[in-house]
């Protein structure tokens, strides 16, 4: 799991080499790509100031990677006060540069997770952008901060929208449904029909999802072909469904 390759590192942080520590906020990086959890972004923000110049600017560009497409307000504070840190360092400079235009990515509308379908799929070409970047900056001065700085465009490969739309299978028209967006809870092993989300919001569609969350029909009007809600997702018509009064007035106090 996560938190066990988390702990590993932090071994390596604390034992390793210096070789060891400039690859370690890459791995960190790699591993919650669009995924800025508090611990990673609290250790890589700590990597950032590190004496050695090369491990600081690998864990800027990892804190670029994590927060990637997030429009993080934690991590964007942290950029701009690296950006007045290394403001003396050109390439230092650069490379936070590169990191807050990842943060701002698509304008947050965009991630580069390469784990789709309720995290149950995970995209090969995706994971290859990402890797090409990751083993790139493991010498910034050779590479990105020299003349093969075209090398980050290979990031393009795993981007893709994180938003929820619903698309009608007949008329190809985009369809404007009620849906609940919350965390994620694991029910395996759970005996029943449990509840596969908590702490949700009901939100028209098109709506975003972070990582880790999960969107669900909150109306029978529409009946999706996937059994997952998230990126572009088809559905049709309900024959069954009847609009009730209790409905409309509910729909009519929310738009209110």
């Amino acid at each position: 799991t996560q938190s066990t390759w988390v702990r590993s590192f932090n071994n390596l942080l604390q034992y390793g080499e210096v070789e060891i520590r400039r690859a370690v906020p890459l791995a960190l990086g790699l591993l919650h790509a669009s995924q800025p959890k508090m611990s990673v972004v609290d250790t890589l923000s700590k990597l950032s100031h590190d004496p050695d110049m090369d491990t600081a600017q690998s864990a800027v560009l990892a804190l670029g990677v994590v927060g990637a497409g997030t429009n993080s307000s934690r991590i964007a504070g942290m950029l701009r006060e690296l950006a007045a840190y290394y403001s003396k360092d050109v390439n230092a400079l650069f490379v936070v540069r590169v990191a807050q235009g990842l943060l701002y990515m698509g304008k947050g509308l965009m991630t580069i997770s390469p784990l789709s379908s309720d995290r149950q799929l995970l995209s090969p070409v995706a994971v290859a952008g990402l890797l090409a970047v990751t083993v790139a900056a493991l010498d910034l001065k050779t590479t990105l901060l020299s003349r093969w700085h075209f090398l980050l465009y290979l990031l393009a490969l795993s981007m893709r929208p994180r938003m929820l739309m619903l698309i009608d299978g007949e008329s190809d028209a985009h369809v404007v449904s009620p849906v609940r967006v919350g965390d994620a809870v694991d029910t395996v092993g759970i005996a029943g029909n449990p509840k596969k989300i908590t702490g949700f919001q009901t939100n028209d569609t098109p709506v975003l999802l972070e990582a880790k969350q999960r969107a669900e029909m909150a109306s029978d009007k529409y009946i999706s072909f996937a059994p997952v809600l998230e990126g572009v997702v088809i559905v049709k018509a309900n024959p069954d469904y009847v609009e009730t009064p209790a409905a409309d007035s509910g729909k009519k106090s929310r738009k209110a």
